[in-house]
């Protein structure tokens, strides 16, 4: 990118990462780092892209601390430390300014002077190590994942094998509705379903019998809040679509 860029880009990809990690509920703290006793560069340009970064983060109102000369060689950057559920702080996200890159690939560009100039590299992670995320990510949750975010998102359970079509018939409208469902449909008694579903942390069990193929009805089970009553199937599609696209 061109100088006259850095706001601009920066401030992007600071909006990314926020809204990358508030959708996932993490709390994080935001670290500016500067120039290093070896670092490579002009001071001048140090100084101005430390200026930019900080100018980008008081104008969108960030709180951030400052670590004196533990900038990379190459660069000034921001690191975003999140928190997981015991409290421990893991960097994951960064956004480092590259002034060497460019140089060593001899990269220029036209500027609206006419003149040869120099770019900038940008580096940005939003996760970090995509594993090392996920694994936080699981942790934080405890398993338990919101609705949009959970790989099962609905169980339906059939009390008896008389009402296998009747739950078959269920889970391909959920499933039409681009909802992440699957169907339990063994000759075991409702209770012991209904625990090894809240044992896989899903969060919504639609349980069907007779009386439920006869009114068209779903009975619904929240794995947080627990009996949720009697619904028809549209009903609770309404709901859960609402909930769903509420994240995404």
């Amino acid at each position: 990118m061109m100088p006259d860029q850095m706001s601009d880009e920066i401030s992007g990809i600071v909006r990314l990462i926020d809204d990358l990690y508030s959708g996932f509920g993490f709390k994080y703290s935001v670290e500016l780092s500067t120039r290093p006793e070896k670092a490579m560069g002009a001071i001048e340009d140090w100084d101005r892209a430390e200026q930019v970064l900080k100018d980008v983060l008081d104008d969108l109102g960030m709180e951030y601390t400052i670590n004196e000369g533990d900038g990379a060689f190459y660069g000034p950057k921001i690191d975003f430390h999140i928190r997981d559920a015991i409290g421990r702080s893991w960097q994951c996200g960064t956004i480092q300014l590259d002034f060497q890159m460019p140089q060593r690939f001899d990269l220029e560009y036209t500027g609206s002077d006419g003149e040869k100039h120099r770019p900038i590299v940008v580096h940005r992670v939003a996760y970090g190590a995509l594993e090392r995320f996920m694994a936080i990510l699981i942790e934080h949750f405890a398993g338990k994942f919101p609705f949009w975010l959970s790989p099962e998102q609905i169980r339906v359970l059939s009390i008896s094998q008389q009402n296998l079509d009747y739950a078959k018939s269920i889970e391909a409208k959920l499933k039409d509705q681009g909802l992440r469902a699957e169907l339990d449909v063994r000759d075991e008694k409702i209770g012991y379903k209904i625990r090894e579903a809240q044992l896989a942390k899903v969060p919504y069990m639609l349980i069907v019998g007779d009386k439920e193929a006869e009114n068209a009805t779903v009975s619904v089970r929240s794995r947080d809040k627990g009996n949720l009553g009697t619904l028809s199937l549209d009903e609770f599609i309404d709901k859960v679509c609402l909930e769903n696209n509420s994240n995404n």
